[in-house]
């Protein structure tokens, strides 16, 4: 608890100062209007794929496995979970990036307004970044299933360091990577994209450590694998309800003045942060 405590504190405490920093350098503008839509976006569908309803079923039966199964079993289990997550995972981020310009229509439709009559500056911005920050999600969800199975095996180091990661190389892109770009939102939603490449390499070496290292497998019809789908279901349904508020705040917002959503961005973290 101690452990998971202390990293937890240090890993909000550097996301405040990584949202001082994208106020510090970018304030309220169109920038950063796009940049929290395309962040958001993938955030929302992590609640889905990773620490929402797929952790709360995954770990349960893992557990299971663990402690009623062989150790070929438990591999399997592990192959057969990160090949069936990846491969869907691939997919619904291959269609977010093929069809980032509905996605933005959808949660931000005031930026398609704006295109329609005053330019496309917002919702072309935010369709590019879209296209680098949609695969966190594959990354982040990956590191999900990792950090379930170091968590069952008690090893919390790793799991519970990596959000430190995420903030540390978010805030190393926007102090000194995007003042280099003519396009500073790209370099923005590139470090999004390279914060989950990290995320999930830094759980790699526990699970070769643990010799648990999965070797990804479809498993659609393995029984493991449908008990998880099974379990997440409810889930799903819970996680939804937020992520239906959380998409509302940003939609009514896309329609207000520009730098709207990076204030109620800025303010929403204020909040957070003491509950976090």
């Amino acid at each position: 608890t101690g452990l998971v405590g202390v990293f937890t504190l240090l890993s909000r405490v550097l996301g405040l100062v990584r949202d001082i920093v994208y106020a510090r350098f970018f304030g309220a503008s169109v920038v950063m209007d796009a940049f929290f839509v395309a962040f958001r976006i993938p955030n929302i569908f992590r609640r889905f794929f990773a620490e929402g309803s797929f952790s709360q079923a995954f770990v349960p039966v893992f557990s299971e496995y663990d402690e009623g199964r062989s150790r070929a079993e438990v591999q399997e289990l592990v192959d057969r979970t990160a090949g069936t997550l990846g491969v869907i995972l691939f997919g619904v981020t291959a269609i977010g990036v093929v069809l980032a310009p509905v996605f933005i229509a959808v949660f931000a439709p005031g930026f398609l307004a704006d295109a329609r009559t005053d330019g496309a500056e917002r919702f072309d911005l935010s369709v590019a970044m879209l296209r680098w920050t949609f695969p966190y999600l594959l990354f982040v969800s990956l590191a999900a299933l990792a950090g379930g199975i170091l968590n069952t095996y008690h090893r919390y180091t790793a799991a519970a360091f990596s959000p430190v990661l995420l903030n540390v190389v978010m805030i190393g892109f926007a102090a000194w990577v995007a003042p280099l770009y003519a396009r500073p939102g790209i370099a923005l939603a590139a470090g999004v994209f390279t914060a989950g490449v990290v995320q999930l390499a830094c759980m790699w070496p526990s699970l070769v450590r643990l010799k648990l290292a999965p070797r990804p497998r479809w498993g659609w019809q393995h029984g493991g694998v449908r008990k998880i789908l099974a379990l997440m279901v409810p889930g799903l349904f819970g996680s939804s309800v937020a992520q239906v508020s959380i998409l509302l705040d940003t939609l009514i917002a896309s329609f207000l003045a520009t730098g709207s959503i990076s204030w109620l961005y800025y303010s929403d973290r204020l909040m957070e942060f003491p509950l976090g």
